[in-house]
């Protein structure tokens, strides 16, 4: 896959940096806070769905919807307060400087906005291999719906079949499955090799160094 007009775009919680499990305990504590005993291990499973979505997952549709904004809320503090020490995944910046290096139009796709993508940013530290950023606020549906991805590659300027999206979870890889990019699945954020594949990821890695070491003969070759 040469790189001449190719768009790599990434996921980043749980992609690029090692925040799951800190969502997953700001959650779980934001939840409880407001009355809920929702297990970690649903939270998990539930990391990487825009705010409210995740709370309607995890709590249903009859839930008193009066309380989403509180538990977002109480989420957002207390995952504020890793902001200064959030910590890159292995080879997550070297990947980045080298995609482009090589030619790629790096784009960061996210649910992230304003002091949080700036923590993010600061844990990869590879700004200046980051052409953009395309952000939930950006659009109407976040991930699994396609409208993240498709965002990203406007941003790009490169149609879906010359780019792919990285991604840790199986709502990252329905969001770029439904976008028609090809996808990439990284094993770092937990979720099970076999999950990120039945949601359409065309090849697993352990995290972005291992993505870094397969370049060459890899789907991004």
């Amino acid at each position: 896959m040469g790189s001449a007009g190719r768009a790599a775009v990434f996921d980043v919680d749980g992609t690029l940096v090692d925040t799951n499990h800190l969502h997953v305990v700001a959650w779980w504590e934001a939840f409880r806070q407001a009355g809920h005993d929702v297990p970690m291990h649903a939270v998990h499973r539930a990391v990487g769905l825009p705010s409210t979505d995740l709370v309607a997952h995890l709590l249903g549709e009859d839930r008193d919807t009066d309380q989403d904004a509180d538990i977002s809320a109480g989420h957002k503090a207390l995952y504020g307060q890793y902001f200064d020490r959030l910590p890159a995944l292995p080879g997550a910046r070297d990947l980045l400087r080298r995609l482009h290096r090589d030619g790629w139009t790096v784009v960061l796709a996210t649910s992230a906005g304003g002091a949080e993508l700036g923590a993010l940013r600061r844990a990869i530290d590879a700004d200046e291999a980051i052409s953009a950023t395309a952000s939930a606020d950006d659009v109407d549906e976040g991930k699994p719906a396609p409208e993240p991805v498709e965002h990203a590659l406007e941003l790009a300027g490169v149609p879906a079949q010359r780019a792919v999206f990285v991604g840790d979870t199986v709502w990252d890889m329905r969001a770029g499955s439904s976008a028609g990019v090809r996808c990439l699945g990284v094993l770092c954020g937990g979720i099970p090799r076999a999950d990120l594949e039945e949601s359409g990821a065309d090849a697993v890695y352990a995290d972005p160094a291992h993505l870094l070491s397969a370049l060459d003969d890899g789907l991004m070759a």
